[in-house]
């Protein structure tokens, strides 16, 4: 009698053990106290991203950007960062950065991406570069900057040369020999004739 009293007993403790601490279910997810909550948004808003420079270069063709930028206070408080670019008001592309946490990597990095300008009309064009950081959806650590480049087209043309290239050489059923091939030419030749003249000696 007095063992069933306590497996009784020790079933009771077990279970009221087990409703209160059972296992979180996607419907019953503990909520994020609301300090920590703004504490971390704290510490997202301290870190920084500064576009330090957006220089262009340009190709037959093609416009290649260099974007330097900084993470502050170092890349550790960073993993990923996206990158919009945007070209006379238009997006271009966005691209997510994921930084390297090597301690061989510095906290200044580059991105170079390349343009194809084929058809872009010459004159000014504004190139901007905006990144940031997500958190909960917000863009944390924003960075912004922008400049204006004058755009010519460059095309093969417009190179400088010393001397003209020779493109083509009218009457293309003629053959340019050197002298040597000239000689060799020869010798054959009179090594045919004496042979058809041997040939009708025999005959």
């Amino acid at each position: 009698m007095g063992k069933s009293t306590e497996t009784r007993e020790l079933r009771e403790k077990m279970s009221a053990h087990i409703k209160q601490f059972k296992q979180t279910t996607l419907d019953n997810l503990p909520e994020v106290p609301e300090k920590e909550h703004a504490e971390a948004v704290e510490s997202e808003h301290k870190k920084q991203i500064l576009i330090t420079e957006i220089e262009t270069v340009k190709k037959e063709d093609e416009l290649v950007l260099k974007v330097g930028f900084r993470l502050l206070p170092s890349k550790t408080a960073f993993s990923k960062i996206t990158a919009d670019m945007y070209f006379d008001g238009q997006n271009l592309n966005s691209i997510r950065i994921c930084i390297p946490q090597s301690p061989l990597a510095k906290d200044d990095f580059e991105l170079t991406p390349v343009l194809d300008m084929k058809g872009i009309c010459a004159g000014s064009h504004s190139i901007k570069v905006e990144m940031y950081g997500l958190w909960s959806g917000e863009k944390l650590a924003f960075a912004s900057k922008e400049v204006t480049m004058k755009y010519v087209p460059k095309s093969r043309e417009d190179r400088l040369i010393r001397i003209p290239i020779v493109k083509r050489i009218a009457g293309t059923d003629l053959a340019i020999l050197s002298n040597a091939e000239k000689d060799i030419y020869r010798e054959i030749e009179e090594t045919m004739k004496k042979e058809s003249i041997s040939k009708r000696d025999e005959w």
